[in-house]
């Protein structure tokens, strides 16, 4: 990619983050994201068709970059203890990053888009449990329930005891300890 577009992107992205955190998605207009970014509108409809595109684009890309830091996603039916540490480390790693462009309207999507994409991986290793309502819902609870037991008690507690408990409960879900 060029250096110039490069660039350009990076400044969109940083006065979109800027913007979020401050503004819900839906206030915030292609002018006003422009004049921070010190390009004009034209420029950003060339990158983007929208603000709602740019916002999906970076969701998209947060949760690729938080996947990519899990070893092996599909390892979580097998060793839940190891891929949850991963998955939380990675997204705490991310964290301001996350809560900017997952704020408001959007927050939903962060957990949405994170379960679509673990299954995704481990269906591709586990093509058996696709089509498996049981297992679906066995990884939905996995993945939905760590998230909010961490969310909910990150602040109050260490964070590597919390992930420690999620593992261990996780390996009980599955293992029937």
């Amino acid at each position: 990619m060029d250096l110039r577009i490069k660039r350009t992107r990076q400044s969109i992205i940083n006065a979109f983050v800027e913007l979020r955190k401050s503004k819900p998605l839906e206030k915030i207009t292609v002018t006003e994201l422009a004049n921070l970014a010190l390009i004009n509108k034209a420029t950003f409809y060339s990158h983007y068709q929208d603000i709602y595109d740019l916002s999906e684009q970076l969701e998209d890309e947060i949760i690729d970059n938080v996947i990519t830091k899990i070893s092996h996603p599909e390892a979580l039916i097998i060793n839940p203890k190891q891929t949850g540490y991963e998955m939380y480390t990675s997204l705490t790693q991310n964290a301001e990053y996350i809560n900017a462009i997952f704020s408001g309207s959007r927050t939903a999507n962060l957990l949405a888009k994170l379960e679509e994409k673990l299954k995704k991986q481990i269906y591709f290793v586990y093509p058996e449990y696709k089509n498996n309502l049981e297992w679906s819902i066995l990884l939905s609870i996995l993945i939905q329930g760590g998230f909010y037991a961490f969310l909910s008690h990150s602040g109050k507690y260490d964070n590597d005891d919390i992930i420690r408990y999620i593992g261990e409960i996780n390996e009980r879900i599955l293992f029937k300890k």
